[in-house]
């Protein structure tokens, strides 16, 4: 199938790992110019031929340098795909085990400039290219942002401003060509869910239990319905089908196994 995205550019926010790295290389086997930020370059990013670029997303200035870098490099952008997320993760750990009363600001203000600060810098700093190219942005989110009394507290209220943001950027400029797309996924097969010092690795360590049995009880607690969490690559391709020329807009695409029960 032909998505219609050869000689098309593209920018990926956290793409040295897990779901970022997944779609800068689906990106990439499309036939699309990709250039990706994060705080890190990692051996399997600089096998790809996406042009990296080291940047703190989390930073007021730091997407828009990474968007004045891709314009300067691509010459304009039709793709933008906010994905970079959870960081050292550490301030998620405490979101998971701590009661709001107990959880710090620094705590809230570190999940907010990675996940939502970042996206919105980013898009603002892209819209003017992806206005004049009819572009698109792909807002990568979490089904925490339905359930947000579910983790992470911190995290999930963020997820749940980013699925708002990608309501407005669809509603403002929709008539002006560009689209806005939110891809939610739930637990994958990432570093969070399987490092030993990822997410879940460091809850267990909180908790005194082993990383497996923590696993295996989330896993079951979910009651996923297909038995298995999602992979990157299976995050990647809807992400690049949702970038493929369509009228969808505005929507939350959710991709998680059937965790989330209601209609």
């Amino acid at each position: 199938m032909d998505l219609q995205l050869a000689g098309k550019t593209a920018v990926v926010t956290g793409g040295s790992k897990g779901i970022g790295l997944a779609t800068v290389r689906l990106l990439l086997a499309e036939g699309m110019r990709v250039v990706t930020g994060s705080r890190t370059i990692t051996p399997e990013l600089k096998e790809t031929a996406a042009v990296p670029v080291v940047v703190d997303l989390s930073t007021p200035d730091g997407p828009g340098r990474l968007i004045d870098t891709a314009l300067a490099e691509l010459g304009g952008i039709d793709l933008l795909v906010n994905n970079v997320g959870v960081g050292d993760s550490e301030d998620l750990v405490r979101g998971a085990l701590q009661s709001l009363t107990e959880l710090p600001d620094k705590d809230w203000e570190t999940s907010f400039d990675l996940h939502f600060y970042s996206a919105l810098r980013a898009s603002r700093a892209a819209l003017p290219s992806l206005t004049e190219r009819g572009g698109v942005i792909v807002n990568v989110s979490s089904i925490g942002a339905r359930q947000v009394g579910v983790g992470p507290a911190n995290y999930n209220v963020t997820k749940a401003a980013l699925n708002a943001l990608t309501k407005v950027i669809a509603e403002q400029y929709g008539g002006q060509g560009v689209r806005a797309i939110t891809i939610s996924p739930g637990p994958v097969s990432t570093g969070v869910w399987t490092d030993s010092d990822g997410f879940l690795g460091r809850i267990a360590q909180a908790r005194g239990v082993s990383h497996q049995d923590l696993t295996d009880e989330f896993t079951k607690s979910l009651n996923i319905a297909t038995g298995r969490v999602s992979t990157p690559d299976e995050v990647a391709r809807l992400i690049v089908f949702a970038a493929s020329p369509n009228n969808i807009t505005g929507t939350d695409y959710l991709i998680d196994g059937g965790v989330l029960k209601s209609a």
